[in-house]
């Protein structure tokens, strides 16, 4: 394989992260033990919060009247195709039975988790998006309780937008609390939740690592790192559409990879022309954001072939993937690892962001090689059952005996020679590995 780097990072997005460990695991150290009023503490002294815990009736009917109507239905526009995606999602797997031998018959039931905890930044952007496509989610799937929290800006709370959001999609109780504090009060069950079986939505580095200690005491959608994208264009690309979807990618923070790979130089020359006027173009904080990310992480690939162009997509495995090339039917068969995929100019990674149906909690950092994003299917247990005939436990408690023999395990295998002595009495069984 042929391939040019013509800008190459610089930088990687993992340095410090042992002091965020660190700096986490003592927060939830110290939660855990102090319970409530520990959560309490923290709340005031990193958010400035001193309210009330939960968001009450009038709050939220208070946060409603302050949303203008046009931003309500838009929320209301993007509530319906998320839930009209996640709908569609549930139905693509049902629970079944099958009879395996005759007289045995094994089956798989779809369950979904008894409570979720939903995590929506609110401190550098108002992340109003993400109130959606995680309780929506939830909802859809079937969790009998969910929570949501977002850090509360002090004196005013949650952002009204987000509030609307929450309440809208279904949440059941709402937490002023942000930060480790929210993730840990909605694990740990505090204030009186029930405790979370799995916590989702997208945070900052102390959020995600919050999340990545509590994994096992509690399920999680995913291990997050910094958002990153990949656009894969040839030479029929729009050389403005590209690097717009590079810069509006990169501006999510200074340390968030964007990555075009295209086989013409022409093109790529255009776009990382292009690249710096677009960010100078964007409000002060995003374009320092993108600033950073564009010089110190992002790249620029050279490939001869759409076969190359692929395979080093499916090597990064990006969280965001855009094709913007032709035969784009070529490009959904050939592409195997990534969060989520936008085909043609008509789509863009911010429409998926936002309001066209699918979920924009993904997984980054290259983990798109061994899982998707957040679905129904991410709050739902397949668990499987199984029911026997006498005559069909026979040959299966004959196998069981002589392999757990093998394996050393007697106790396994007498589970079995107590059955079959019990079933079938007059009858007398080899059970013997050898």
């Amino acid at each position: 394989m042929t391939v040019t780097y013509l800008k190459k990072a610089t930088s990687t997005s993992k340095s410090g992260h042992e002091d965020v460990r660190d700096r986490v695991e003592a927060m939830l150290n110290t939660i855990a033990e102090g319970g409530d009023d520990a959560a309490v503490d923290y709340n005031l002294k990193l958010d400035g919060w001193d309210g009330q815990t939960f968001v009450t009736p009038e709050q939220l009917a208070e946060a409603t009247a302050k949303v203008p109507e046009q931003l309500k239905k838009d929320i209301q526009f993007a509530h319906a195709n998320i839930k009209r995606f996640a709908e569609a999602q549930k139905a693509s797997t049902a629970d079944f039975q099958t009879e395996v031998i005759p007289g045995l018959i094994a089956g798989q039931k779809q369950i979904p988790v008894t409570a979720a905890g939903c995590y929506v930044p609110g401190g550098r952007y108002a992340h109003i998006a993400s109130a959606i496509m995680t309780v929506t989610t939830a909802k859809v799937a079937g969790v009998t309780h969910i929570a949501a929290c977002s850090p509360p800006k002090k004196g005013e709370g949650i952002h009204p937008a987000i509030l609307y959001a929450m309440d809208l999609c279904g949440a059941d109780r709402i937490l002023n609390m942000g930060g480790v504090q929210g993730v840990a009060a909605m694990a740990n069950g505090l204030f009186g939740l029930p405790k979370a079986d799995i916590l989702v939505g997208p945070g900052n580095q102390y959020v995600a690592e919050a999340k990545r200690i509590l994994y096992g005491q509690v399920g999680i959608d995913m291990f997050a790192g910094p958002t990153d994208s990949m656009v894969i264009a040839d030479s029929d690309a729009d050389p403005k559409i590209v690097a717009w979807d590079l810069v509006g990618q990169a501006e999510h923070g200074y340390n968030s990879p964007v990555w075009l790979v295209t086989d013409t130089q022409a093109l790529a020359d255009k776009v990382m022309a292009e690249v710096p006027n677009a960010i100078d173009d964007l409000p002060d904080l995003n374009r320092d954001n993108a600033a950073a990310a564009w010089r110190d992480y992002a790249e620029v690939i050279l490939c001869e072939t759409r076969e190359e162009m692929a395979a080093m997509a499916n090597q990064y495995a990006p969280e965001h993937l855009t094709v913007l090339c032709r035969d784009l039917d070529w490009y959904l068969a050939e592409l195997n690892a990534y969060g989520s995929l936008f085909l043609g100019e008509e789509t863009t990674v911010a429409f998926g962001d936002k309001a066209s149906g699918t979920n924009h909690v993904l997984p980054t950092s290259g983990a798109a090689r061994y899982t998707g994003g957040l679905s129904v299917h991410k709050f739902m247990k397949t668990v499987t059952w199984q029911r026997s005939t006498r005559a069909a436990a026979k040959p299966v408690a004959e196998a069981t005996a002589r392999i757990s023999r093998l394996e050393g395990m007697e106790g396994h295998a007498r589970t079995a020679d107590i059955r079959l002595a019990k079933f079938f009495p007059d009858e007398t069984f080899d059970l013997s590995p050898d």
